[in-house]
């Protein structure tokens, strides 16, 4: 289960490019909590206390208390602005969400079997058309991530969702469809060398090399 996070924050009075400059040329970033049939409420935090809490590797599917002057909101991060030359959080928007309300979340995938995959073991290559899953769940059994394993998996294979066992209480986002998640692919080696040695196997009409056979001329007894 996705740990429960603790972010402190203070209210920003003002709003508008002009103020948020300001804030971050505070060591601060610019952040709202909306939701829940409530007001926006504008805070702004500390920017090394979020890249660290954003460095866990589970930010946008753990659940984050805001806390302002000791009162606190149950939230759920929902978007995140970076800078597009440095990278730093320019701005972070923030989900007012129940202690059990069913929430929407992007989960990461972790491989595992490759061992055990015959496609891999022969060379394939694995080809993970999708990187998380779009979950729904209670706000207070979001997982860390969905381990899927390759096992069985044969060049050619496809591992869709209906083949994945979520946990209890968690259902995919997308209904509508069996999506696939992974595909083992032969490699470029593999799919490259049926076809040179075709060609190097293939006798050419002309003979070796393709070149038109030389006969030699008919002797004439005179």
């Amino acid at each position: 289960m996705s740990e429960q996070l603790t972010l402190p924050a203070e209210t920003r009075e003002r709003a508008g490019k002009g103020a948020s400059r300001a804030v971050r040329r505070e060591g601060r970033v610019p952040a709202v909590v909306y939701g829940a049939n409530q007001p926006p409420l504008s805070i702004h935090v500390e920017e090394k206390g979020l890249i660290k809490m954003m460095s866990n590797g589970h930010f946008m599917n753990s659940v984050v208390m805001i806390d302002v002057g000791g009162e606190q909101t149950r939230t759920l991060p929902k978007d995140v602005q970076f800078h597009p030359v440095t990278d730093r959080p320019l701005h972070v928007d923030f989900l007012r969400i129940g202690e059990h309300s069913q929430v929407t979340v992007a989960v990461p995938i972790r491989f595992t079997g490759e061992e055990e995959s015959r496609g891999l073991k022969r060379g394939g290559v694995l080809n993970a058309v999708r990187h998380e899953l779009e979950l729904v769940c209670d706000a207070a059994e979001i997982p860390d991530e969905i381990v899927i394993s390759l096992a069985g998996l044969d060049i050619g294979d496809s591992l869709h969702i209906s083949a994945v066992t979520l946990p209890q209480g968690v259902t995919s986002a997308i209904t509508d469809r069996d999506f696939t998640i992974a595909t083992v692919v032969p490699s470029s080696g593999m799919t490259a060398a049926p076809a040179d040695v075709a060609a190097d196997a293939v006798p050419s009409e002309h003979g070796p090399g393709g070149e038109e056979p030389t006969v030699p001329p008919a002797r004439t007894e005179g």
